[in-house]
């Protein structure tokens, strides 16, 4: 990851240098092990955002996960559990995209 731009808070400079071995990175550093329910929300953000080409925040996150993963996922409580603090921002990061425009 020597060679990776970063900004100072983590993201991605450049979208087109995301793997899932660099999400896996970002993931340990953030001391996130990352499992296959939260490779079901990374991708489903990184084609949220390929559709609308903006990283959303909580409440549409919610809303595309309820849509596209059903209403026992679509719900904060467990967004918060797969990405502690601010799923969509730390979700974000671990997809490789950019922070959401409207979280702090």
């Amino acid at each position: 990851m020597t060679n990776i731009a970063i900004d100072e808070e983590g993201y991605l400079l450049n979208l087109t240098d995301w793997t899932p071995e660099l999400a896996e990175i970002l993931a340990k550093k953030e001391s996130l092990e990352l499992t296959e329910m939260h490779w079901e929300i990374i991708h489903l953000l990184r084609r949220f955002y390929q559709k609308f080409e903006v990283s959303p925040a909580m409440r549409p996150l919610v809303k595309a996960v309820t849509k596209e993963l059903g209403t026992t996922k679509g719900r904060s409580i467990y967004l918060m559990k797969l990405f502690p603090g601010s799923p969509p921002k730390l979700a974000a990061k671990i997809a490789g995209l950019p922070k959401p425009a409207n979280c702090i």
